[in-house]
This record gives structure tokens, C-alpha cells and sequence, in this order.
């Protein structure tokens, strides 16, 4: 005869096997997971504030004509 099975834990293994299969089915398609959203928008907050701070503001100290526009004064 042959070894001695646990109906029960074969049926939640199998159980758990299937849910797990269905999850990985589900981040697949849902894509990233909320934490990773969260960094990468915190990233891009961060180098906007760092680009923002960066910026040069010369148009107000610029007087009228000073040559930025274009060859035929477009």
C-alpha cells in the first residue's frame, strides 16, 4: 500500500497554490505595487523641486530688444 495522505492538507495545498497563481495573474496585470507608485512620484516631486530651484529668472532684468527673439524680430 502506499503512504498515508491528509485529504485536508492536500486540498489547502492545492488551494494556496491556485490563490498564489491567481495573485501573480494580478500584478501582472495591475503593474506596480502602491509603494512602488509612491516612490517614483516622490522621485519626481524631489527633481522638480531641484530643477525649480536651479532655475535662472533672467527675463525681468532683461530690457525691451535685447536680441532673444528671432533674426527677422519674430
Amino acid at each position: 500500500m502506499g503512504d498515508v495522505v491528509n485529504l485536508n492538507q492536500f486540498r489547502k495545498k492545492r488551494e494556496r497554490a491556485e490563490k498564489a497563481q491567481k495573485r501573480a495573474a494580478n500584478r501582472a496585470r495591475s503593474g506596480r505595487s502602491k509603494a512602488e507608485k509612491r516612490v517614483t512620484q516622490a522621485e519626481g516631486t524631489r527633481g522638480d523641486a531641484a530643477l525649480d530651484g536651479k532655475r535662472l529668472d533672467h527675463d525681468a532684468d532683461e530690457p525691451e530688444g535685447s536680441g532673444k527673439r528671432g533674426p527677422k524680430g519674430d
